[in-house]
């Protein structure tokens, strides 16, 4: 005669994290939009409608996409705090990650990404390839550091 036995699991299905990333990448997104409004305007004027094919300048859909796209990256940096679920719980190391994280964002995206779509949609101000720029690189570490801010305030 076989015998069943019950092994009780911890199953989360809170979606409050993904939550804080979309919160939190919002916020970067406008902070570091604020930062690019004064230190590189065109790029959100020009260069990011121009990646949707929307010829500029159009400020104000450069801003809603760029919003948008932290938002969206944010979920990203939540995915990471469900691999480490204490990352919500400690301000310090949420801010350290979440810098650490737009760096990679910077590196991925801004520097090799961003260039070659702009060049294949036929931009004509397009960044050279790889796009290595110090305002951007600062923009996205600080990005990073308020979507790890956020974050930490708002999960779990």
């Amino acid at each position: 005669m076989a015998t069943e036995t019950a092994t009780p699991t911890d199953v989360s299905t809170d979606t409050a994290n993904w939550k804080a990333g979309v919160a939190g990448g919002l916020v970067g997104g406008l902070v570091f939009g604020a930062m690019m409004s004064i230190m590189t305007p065109g790029v959100l004027q020009m260069g990011i409608p121009a990646m949707y094919g929307i010829e500029g300048p159009a400020g104000t859909v450069g801003w809603a996409i760029h919003v948008s796209h932290g938002a969206v990256i944010g979920v990203g940096f939540a995915a990471i705090g469900d691999l480490k679920p204490d990352l919500g719980g400690s301000v310090g190391t949420s801010l350290g990650v979440g810098a650490g994280y737009g760096l990679l964002v910077w590196a991925a995206l801004a520097v090799i990404v961003m260039p070659i779509w702009l060049g294949a949609v036929g931009f004509p101000g397009a960044p050279p390839l790889p796009n290595v720029g110090v305002e951007s690189l600062v923009g996205h570490a600080v990005y990073g550091t308020v979507l790890g801010g956020v974050y930490a305030a708002l999960a779990n």
